[in-house]
């Protein structure tokens, strides 16, 4: 099926992102498809992949840290910049999942390789340097083809860049988030954040402004000033490129002005293994993921496949594979007082719970990874052709 095609898929990290995580993904199924794989991607001073992969994986070591955001962005193309001009010419197609490899893979075929660079836009980010937003920009201009995940992308970028993508639809592996755990496994999980009967919300993403946290924090101080036993929040995730550490501290900060207890209410579990990730799934109650920008919330249908309530923000993206009241509660982005309503409505309300739970598998199941590879398959095939 794959026709010999030899393909690269590059990534500037090896920690579990959204986009890395869709990079590993799409790579096993493209290869279960007959695709030649091989995944390049920046790793942490010899750092592996958060788990093992089942694709032929190459690695190179990440230039120090640099000071800035902006030096780290440029050293990281220059090395991959580099390393791609050595093997760059062992592929038909190199598909990018980030600005980062994508400036590089454009690069080595503009000095005469002749790959052809593929790019899926996740989303685009907030930079805030002049030389980032250009860089960004490039990024999605210079690739042969561009992809999104969602109609609600594909808009953005005609209308932003003059762009025209195709759409891609994201993949879960629904069997992997829906297998559940044992009863003591997950009293043993719950242990851990030190609560027996309150209500747990799970959410992943780490502390960032485009996942919403500051609003959900508050939401949560609003909730324990009104409910004798209030919910509270377990926090998984906090490797990111860009240096959110301010926004962090601020979140953080403002526990204990809200009447809220870091540990007690809060838990930060930072970054948990790849096998221990859908057993958390299994131990919560509830997941909240308001966030304002995403280019598509893979975590959502990962939760929904464990079979767990979720409560949204109503972004747009969300719009596309959710319907409000049947899929998820789905509160008013960037509102506080919205998305304590919601979560209210999860904690006191069983019917809910159970119709939300019983219809998120259902939804997890309409987008398998090997409909994602098959998708891609046709775009590569023309991409191939148009060269």
């Amino acid at each position: 099926m794959g026709d010999g095609l030899r393909l690269a898929l590059t990534t500037y990290s090896v920690n579990p992102r959204g986009g890395v995580v869709h990079t590993l993904e799409l790579a096993e199924a493209l290869q279960a498809a007959g695709v030649l794989v091989t995944v390049v991607a920046l790793s942490d001073q010899g750092k592996g992949f958060f788990r093992e992969v089942g694709v032929p994986v190459r690695l190179i070591d990440a230039p120090a840290p640099a000071p800035t955001l902006e030096e780290r962005v440029f050293q990281s193309i220059a090395t991959l910049t580099e390393y791609l001009g050595e093997i760059g010419d062992q592929f038909d197609i190199v598909h990018s999942q980030d600005c980062i490899s994508a400036r590089a893979a454009a690069r080595i075929r503009d000095a005469g390789t002749s790959y052809r660079v593929i790019r899926t836009v996740h989303h685009v980010d907030d930079f805030t340097t002049q030389a980032l937003m250009d860089c960004q920009r490039n990024a999605i201009l210079e690739p042969d083809d561009v992809l999104v995940v969602s109609k609600l992308w594909q808009d953005l970028l005609l209308k932003d860049y003059g762009v025209h993508a195709g759409i891609v639809t994201n993949g879960i592996r629904a069997e992997r988030f829906s297998a559940g755990i044992s009863e003591l496994r997950r009293k043993e999980l719950r242990q851990k954040l030190g609560v027996d009967d309150r209500f747990v919300y799970l959410t992943v993403g780490g502390i960032e402004p485009r996942k919403g946290t500051a609003y959900l924090v508050e939401a949560l101080a609003r909730l324990k000033a009104t409910h004798p036993n209030p919910p509270m929040l377990a926090i998984i995730g906090g490797h990111s490129f860009q240096d959110y550490r301010a926004y962090r501290e601020s979140v953080l900060d403002s526990l204990e002005p809200s009447g809220l207890e870091l540990g007690k209410d809060v838990v930060l579990l930072g970054t948990v293994s790849d096998a221990e990730l859908p057993e958390w799934f299994s131990a919560a109650d509830g997941f909240a993921f308001p966030s304002m920008k995403e280019g598509w919330g893979l975590v959502v249908l990962e939760a929904m496949a464990a079979g767990l309530p979720v409560v949204t923000s109503d972004i747009d993206v969300f719009h596309e594979f959710l319907t409000d009241e049947d899929d998820a509660l789905m509160t008013n982005a960037g509102d506080a007082a919205s998305l304590a309503q919601g979560l209210a409505r999860l904690v006191d309300d069983e019917e809910t719970r159970r119709r939300l739970a019983q219809h998120g598998p259902t939804v997890a199941a309409r987008y398998p990874w090997s409909a994602t590879a098959e998708q891609h398959l046709e775009v590569y095939r023309r991409a191939l052709n148009a060269r």
